[in-house]
This record gives C-alpha cells, sequence and structure tokens, in this order.
C-alpha cells in the first residue's frame, strides 16, 4: 500500500473495546467515546457492538453521533451559539453548559425543546464544574489550571442549582491513572459533593486510559462502585477517548531524501509532524518509531560519543515549516531512500488533529481486518484541499 496511511487494527480496537466493556459492567458506569479523539466513523458498527453513546464538544460531533453513530450524543461546549443552538438540541441527549451564563441564555430554549417532545426525546441538562485539582503536567491539556475557561468553580456555585440542572459534568485527567482519579475525587466531593443530592448524574469527563498496560483497572472498577455507594442515586459517566484507540496502530511513512549539515543528518519523509502528528511538536513528545531508539533531544545535536554510535538522524517533513521535525532516533542501520519509517500509536487524537497546510499530501486512513484484509477508509485527493478554500 502506498506510503502515508494510517492504520488502524480491529483486532486491537476491539480488545481494547471488550476491556472497556468489562469495566462498565462491573462498575456500574456508563462508558461513552469522546469524539474529540477519534471519529474514524466508518468503525462505528463496531464500536456499536460495545458501547451505545458518544461525547460531542461541537455541532458537527453531536450530528456525527446522530447521524453515524445512530443516536444523541452527550454534548459539551464551552460556549454555545445562537445560530447553532437548533442542531445541538436536535442531536443530543445531554447538554452540559460551561457558565451560568450560558445556563440562562440557552436552557429556555431546552426547556421549549423538552415541552414538545415525549420522555425519550427529552434532553437532560448539566454545568460544567472546575474542581481545581489535577495531576496533568503539561498546562496545554490541564482543563483546571489557574485561571482556566473551563466550568464553574464552587466558590461561584449557588447553594440551590438552577432549575433544570440534573447533572455535573467535571474533567480534570489526560492519559491518567486510577490512582489519579481516587485522589482527583477527593477534591470533588470536598468542593461539589454537597450539591449531589440535587443531581441526576455525574459525568467525570475523559482522560482515563484504562487500556494502558500497567493501569490498575480493579482499582478504577473499586473506585467507581465506592462512588456509586455514596450516592446511589447519581449515574456515573465516562467518556475516555484515547483509552478506546490506544495502540491500535501506526502512522506508516517513507523515506523521500537524506540530508547532512553540521553532523545533523535529517531524513525527510512524505509525512508532516505538523500536519499528520501535531501533539508531537505541541506537548512535545517522541513518538516511538518501530526499529529505532529514541533520543530526546530538541536541538537536534548528537551530545556525546556514545549518542554518535549507530547511524542517529532527525526526522523531518516533506514541508516548508523550518520547524517541522523532531530530534532523533538512532537506528541499527542506515536509512534508505524508499525505506519505511513507522510511527507507533498515531490513531488516538492524531487522525482529528490533522491538518492540510502546505497542500502536503494527508494520509490514507484504512483498517487491518481481522481476517488480515487491508482495507482503504479514505484516500485524500487534491479535490479535499483544494475544496477547503471553496
Amino acid at each position: 500500500m502506498k506510503t502515508p496511511y494510517y492504520m488502524i487494527e480491529e483486532r486491537l480496537l476491539r480488545s481494547n473495546l471488550s476491556l472497556i466493556q468489562d469495566v462498565a459492567r462491573q462498575s456500574g458506569a456508563e462508558i461513552i467515546l469522546a469524539f474529540k479523539a477519534f471519529a474514524l466513523w466508518k468503525t462505528f458498527p463496531i464500536f456499536r457492538e460495545y458501547i451505545t453513546h458518544t461525547t460531542a464538544s461541537s455541532p458537527y460531533e453531536a450530528r456525527l453521533a446522530k447521524e453515524e453513530f445512530g443516536s444523541p450524543a452527550h454534548t459539551y461546549s464551552p460556549a454555545y451559539t445562537e445560530d447553532t443552538f437548533e442542531e445541538i438540541l436536535s442531536n443530543s441527549s445531554h447538554i452540559t453548559f460551561n457558565s451560568l451564563s450560558q445556563y440562562d441564555a440557552f436552557f429556555p430554549m431546552v426547556e421549549e425543546w423538552n415541552e414538545q417532545h415525549s420522555e425519550e426525546g427529552r434532553i437532560s441538562c448539566g454545568l460544567r464544574i472546575n474542581p481545581e485539582h489535577s495531576h496533568i503536567e503539561t498546562d496545554l491539556y490541564n482543563p483546571t489550571a489557574p485561571g482556566s475557561r473551563f466550568g464553574v468553580i464552587s466558590e461561584l456555585m449557588p447553594e440551590n442549582l438552577p432549575s433544570g440542572i440534573e447533572g455535573f459534568h467535571c474533567h480534570c485527567h489526560c492519559e491518567s491513572s486510577a490512582e489519579d482519579l481516587a485522589d482527583n475525587l477527593i477534591y470533588i466531593e470536598q468542593r461539589f459533593g454537597r450539591w449531589f443530592s440535587q443531581l441526576k448524574w455525574l459525568n467525570l469527563g475523559g482522560g482515563h486510559l484504562m487500556t494502558r498496560q500497567g493501569y490498575n483497572v480493579t482499582l478504577l472498577i473499586e473506585t467507581i462502585r465506592g462512588l456509586r455507594q455514596r450516592y446511589p442515586t447519581l449515574r456515573i459517566i465516562l467518556e475516555p477517548g484515547s483509552a478506546f484507540a490506544w495502540q491500535t496502530g501506526p502512522l506508516v511513512s517513507s523515506v523521500v531524501d537524506i540530508v547532512e549539515n553540521h553532523g545533523i543528518r535529517t531524513a525527510i519523509l512524505d509525512v508532516s509532524f505538523t500536519c499528520h502528528m501535531p501533539d508531537c511538536l505541541e506537548m512535545p513528545y517522541w513518538p516511538a518509531v518501530r526499529g529505532a531508539e529514541t533520543i530526546e533531544d530538541p536541538e537536534g545535536h548528537v551530545t556525546s560519543a556514545q549518542d554518535n554510535e549507530g547511524y542517529v538522524y532527525r526526522l523531518g517533513a516533506n514541508s516548508c515549516l523550518s520547524g517541522d521535525f523532531l530530534s532523533s532516533w538512532r537506528f541499527d542501520h542506515p536509512l534508505q531512500i524508499g525505506e519505511q519509517i513507522i510511527f507507533e500509536d498515531m490513531i488516538h487524537y492524531t487522525t482529528v488533529k490533522t491538518c492540510m497546510f502546505n497542500g502536503i499530501r494527508h494520509p490514507s486512513l484504512t483498517i487491518v481486518r481481522q481476517d488480515g484484509r487491508h482495507d482503504v477508509l479514505r484516500e485524500f485527493r487534491y479535490e479535499d484541499y483544494r475544496d477547503r478554500m471553496d
């Protein structure tokens, strides 16, 4: 198959889904898919064998939930707008408001909707809360950092919740552990527990990376069970994203050219970090490359004689952006033009955050079926780039 392409393996995806389904069954929590991390809708028939709902943060994601997943979304947005809220209503079963002012502006429309629809089509509303505590170390991904735009802090919450608020939504995890959840719950309950008796549901957001090797699944189940025992009237919801697609497939690229300046060898690839692996530059982090050793050196310099042993390369994009590269990786052989470079674990988040900057060819979306067939889900063409500017 011609590179570049993302390749999701159905066998690995089903393994994750089975574990998540088991956690939901044992803990009593409802676990739903966050589209912000994974939205390859042609795989949704597989997902529907294991889960029933999804979470959205925009009108388009909510529409994807209803039209392609087959059920209305649990929707949260930092700020709804008048011109799109009707679309949110049409495609949601739950709507969470980020602020009390957003509640004041849009809850009357929800009330009107509920009056016109049966119980089955009724929308349940919630408020996003901010416990001001998290174990997330990267500020870019920390929704509880000081001054965060996300959620209402406890000191600004009215003693009696506004009419129609049936749930709280909280997000303070990112690829986090069960131990982090157990600790964060202490702060959530301390700061917001006095309102729980007024609620029907509590959404603990995403970031619960239960499919990562070494994750304490038993503690997760016990923590959720304990929460449900303390608040037996609360329905508990988790909405992970990465956990569903964790380690389910790579991004496969090829070496286009090899250049060297001042002792730094760069393998130029047919993919782009900026366009196709943006988190690598944003966090930053160094993705695992199959068959290579990662040397985390943002300047791309060889720092010792030992580092120079073997074949060390900076990997650079076939774009005109100077900073579209990462350093460095050590291979056990000299790279050759045409050789494949495989970036591991590039399905979650990566596939939904891509862009077409510079007109760089977008990787195809592919899947390896359980019977070994390698199918193309989507191949991108010039028209996809052109029509974005239409």
